[in-house]
């Protein structure tokens, strides 16, 4: 596919993973070795990350399903098992809610639901001043959300990593596809009700941006929908413990 760069490693069943904002596909590096043990991983970056094309904008949701949609048809795959991460995690709910045959089981990590609207301010300025001084000025204050003090003071080359990913991102495009991020779970809330296949809502316990409220509200939402609350991580916790998130992801899409 020309636009989209991907990655499909191990053989099994097909689980794809769905990165986050400012991010690529290798954010899944810690789930690789485990999941690869059991599945066929697909691992893509979203317009506008990674390798993968951009266009000016302005972006909508529909633009992320489509590229999932057209990303498995390229690869004949009918069926697979969906994980999404944060911005990932709002577009694999949209994508099931458009292609439900196509998704057998869906896992949502760390992602927002029906934000209040002083849970959406901050959100807004960092969107502000994205805009206006461009997102690297954003970029230590994710960090701090995203990391534990104690894991960036002995993981300096992890959090450099990260770093290096979210300032490689185009200055113009970055607050275009935030904007999704920042009010994609709006039209979310009244439509994942209808979401029919086995569900697992994630988050850890101390993720600021997508609480453990927050996950159980979305989990109440969906019919049947399992919930796990990580404890003592943050919003990237599959990056800073995998195996305390790989040990349930697992378990979840191999039933």
């Amino acid at each position: 596919m020309h636009d989209t760069s991907f990655s499909v490693t191990g053989d099994g069943p097909v689980v794809v993973l769905v990165h986050g904002m400012g991010l690529n596909l290798d954010m899944w590096q810690g789930q690789l070795a485990p999941l690869a043990r059991k599945f066929k991983m697909l691992r893509y970056d979203l317009l506008g990350h990674g390798r993968s094309q951009a266009h000016p904008g302005p972006y909508e949701m529909v633009d992320f399903v489509d590229q999932l949609e057209r990303l498995l048809d390229h690869l004949s795959i009918e069926r697979c098992r969906l994980v999404g991460f944060s911005l990932g995690g709002l577009i694999v709910q949209a994508f099931t809610i458009a292609c439900p045959t196509r998704v057998c089981r869906l896992a949502v990590l760390n992602a927002g639901y029906d934000r209040s609207d002083e849970d959406r301010a901050g959100m807004i300025e960092r969107l502000r001043i994205a805009r206006q001084d461009g997102h690297g000025t954003t970029v230590e204050m994710a960090l701090e959300r995203w990391f534990t003090e104690k894991f960036a003071t002995d993981h300096p080359e992890i959090i450099d990593q990260v770093r290096h990913w979210m300032h490689s991102n185009d200055r113009n495009i970055y607050p275009e596809i935030y904007r999704v991020l920042a009010f994609g779970d709006q039209a979310l809330a009244s439509e994942i009700p209808k979401i029919r296949c086995p569900t697992l809502v994630m988050t850890c316990s101390d993720d600021v941006g997508s609480p453990p409220d927050m996950a159980r509200r979305m989990a109440q939402a969906i019919p049947g929908a399992e919930l796990a609350i990580v404890p003592e991580l943050r919003h990237m916790g599959l990056m800073e413990a995998p195996s305390a998130i790989n040990e349930i992801l697992i378990s979840f899409l191999a039933a």
